[in-house]
Parts: C-alpha cells; sequence; structure tokens
C-alpha cells in the first residue's frame, strides 16, 4: 500500500515542476508512511534546517504515540490495564481526543484500541490472510463499552476506572501531529509550506501569488479524483477503506473500526475533510466514515465542519454547497455528485 501514498505526493511535485528555484522538499517515512514537506520562498539552506527539526519532531511524536511497540502510550494502557495511574509526555492529545469524542457522539473513540488489535490492526505487516475475529470476542469487547469518558486527566497524571481502555490515537495523530509540526515551521520562519502525511496535508501560506493545489486520490487507491485549491492555513484529510485494510477470502475489512458494534465500518470508501485543525479534519473524517450517509451531515454540524466530501461505495460523491464550490472534478472523469443541505 505504501506505493498509493508515494503517488500522491508524487502528484503534489509535478503540480510545483518548474518553480523548483524557490521550493525546497524532502521526504522521510514516519508514522507508518511517507511524509513530505514543501517549504516555498525561503533560501535551500535555511528551509532544509527547518525540515530537519520538524523531521526529528515527528519521529518522537511517532514513538510517544505508538500503540503497539513500546512507547509512552504503551505504558499507559499497561497502567490502565492494571488499575493503576500512568502519565503521557503531551497530555494535550488527550483533552483533544475527549472533546472530538464529544463532539462526534462518541464515532470518534480512540479508547477501543483493544478492539483494534483484535482485529489485527496493531501491526505493521498486513500482508498475511488472518482469520477474522470471532463474533463472540467482538461481542465482549464491545460490552465493556472502552470509551474516552472513562479517562480522568489531573496534570499530567492519567487513569480510567474502565479496564477495558486501551488508547489508540491512529484515528487524529496524524492530523495533530502535521498541526504541531506547522506551528514549528511557524516559529522558524517559515510562511509558506505544506506538510502530506500519507495523504494527510496541512497547508499555511501559498504558492508566490497562487494558492496551492492539492489533488485528492481516487478511493480506488489509483489516480486523483478531485483537486482543490487552498491557502491561509488549512488541513485536507482523506481517510478511507484503501490506506490499511485486510483481506479474508476476497473481503476487505478497513481499520476504521465502528465503536458500537466493533465491526470495520461500511458504506463509504472515502471522506474528505477541510478544516484549519489537521486534528479536527482527521478525527471528523473518521466519525464521518462510522456515522454513515445517514449520519455524516449531523455528525459534521456538531463538530464544526464547513467542507466535507464523500463517497459511497458505488462511486457516488456527496457534498455540502461550500465544498462543492471548492473541489474540481476532471472534465472527462466527473462522478455522479449530490449536494447536501448547507452545514451552518
Amino acid at each position: 500500500m505504501k506505493h498509493t501514498r508515494i503517488y500522491l505526493y508524487s502528484f503534489l511535485v509535478l503540480l510545483f515542476s518548474g518553480c523548483s528555484h524557490q521550493l525546497s522538499q524532502q521526504q522521510f517515512y514516519v508514522f507508518g508512511t511517507l511524509v513530505g514537506v514543501s517549504i516555498w520562498g525561503l533560501p535551500t539552506q535555511q528551509a532544509n534546517e527547518a525540515i530537519n527539526v520538524i523531521t526529528k519532531d515527528l519521529h518522537l511524536m511517532h514513538h510517544q504515540w505508538h500503540a503497539w511497540n513500546p512507547s509512552p502510550l504503551t505504558d499507559l494502557n499497561q497502567a490502565i490495564a492494571a488499575g493503576q495511574m500512568g502519565t503521557l509526555p503531551d497530555p494535550v492529545v488527550l483533552q483533544k481526543a475527549k472533546n472530538f469524542y464529544t463532539q462526534s457522539d462518541g464515532l470518534f473513540n480512540p479508547a477501543i484500541g483493544q478492539l483494534i488489535n483484535l482485529w489485527g490492526f496493531h501491526q505493521d505487516d498486513l500482508s498475511d490472510n488472518q482469520a477474522l475475529p470471532s463474533p463472540e470476542k467482538i461481542a465482549d469487547l464491545v460490552a465493556l463499552s472502552p470509551n474516552m469518558d472513562d479517562i480522568d486527566i489531573e496534570g499530567n497524571h492519567i487513569s480510567s476506572h474502565n479496564r477495558a481502555v486501551q488508547l489508540d490515537f491512529g484515528a487524529f495523530a496524524k492530523g495533530y501531529a502535521i498541526d504541531l509540526a506547522m506551528n514549528k515551521l511557524r516559529q522558524l520562519g517559515v510562511q509558506n509550506a505544506i506538510i502530506n502525511a500519507g495523504g494527510n496535508l496541512k497547508i499555511i501560506g501559498q504558492k508566490g501569488e497562487a494558492p496551492w493545489v492539492i489533488g485528492i486520490r481516487h478511493p480506488s487507491g489509483t489516480g486523483i479524483l478531485a483537486a482543490v485549491a487552498v491557502s491561509g492555513e488549512e488541513s485536507v484529510i482523506t481517510s478511507g477503506n484503501y490506506e490499511r485494510f485486510r483481506e479474508y477470502q476476497g473481503v476487505r475489512y478497513s481499520h476504521i473500526i465502528d465503536p458500537r458494534n466493533g465491526m470495520p465500518a461500511q458504506g463509504l470508501t472515502s471522506v474528505t475533510v477541510i478544516a484549519r485543525s489537521g486534528a479536527l479534519a482527521d478525527a471528523a473524517s473518521t466519525a464521518l466514515t462510522i456515522a454513515g450517509l445517514k449520519h455524516w451531515h449531523r455528525i459534521a454540524r456538531q463538530m464544526g465542519i464547513k467542507y466535507v466530501m464523500l463517497v459511497d461505495e458505488a462511486g457516488t460523491v456527496y457534498v455540502n454547497p461550500k465544498m462543492a464550490e471548492r473541489v474540481q472534478f476532471p472534465s472527462d472523469k466527473k462522478p455522479r455528485i449530490i449536494v447536501s443541505a448547507p452545514l451552518n
């Protein structure tokens, strides 16, 4: 699956070709994906030094929030399982997760790490044909109802009365990480940049006199579905069942787990959210994937989202009016588009 992530970044590079004298770029691997950083309008040495700083920061965040390799997060999960108090270097990430949990009616729920592990997603290699978990084991974990309201935060000390809670920040870690990394770039004097973490993008400023133009990958995993121009400070986050999944007996199972029934989300193949905050956009794209066509509009309003694009299994695209004004589709491959009621 890595080659599809690289493709999106390559698309961005192609968009910027012909102006390399003002564009500095680096790529590196972290958070289980290829990360690309592009800085416009600074001397090459200054831009590269800034990228080197956030490279170290992102590797540190990856270590701190890793859900299965030894990390401060796994230490905290072990403490919770033992009924003890634990710590986390950045408790703000937990408070954000609690807020998003409430705003999404619990559809965004990073406390279901045991369910995610049960489905076999706590490992890097998903190529094997691993058998599905039994309905009984799924039902047992769902009945324990691990959720973010079970988490108590007192300064840097964290505890939970529910020992079934196992934290997994995979549903919004990259979005929050690119927020922090972009804040650091600003502190280092960068005014125009893109960070692309495996299709989770955040931009500041613009590309010279023009906005940045972002390609949104097709849910099939190949090609570009649409493009959108962004400037100022915006994050463009897409969640889909093509990013991380398991296949068993020819059926694809998404890594996005519905906490209500313990099953992989179905119905939508791709959800794209644009918001200033990468953490919010990342969490919302997960929540809306689980909400599905019936409830996405309500959840998006509750989370304060203004721009949404969804793609169902038949390839039909659903957008709210403001998003419809922004996205551009290839004229020769324009999908069926349904425009929803306004979000605000």
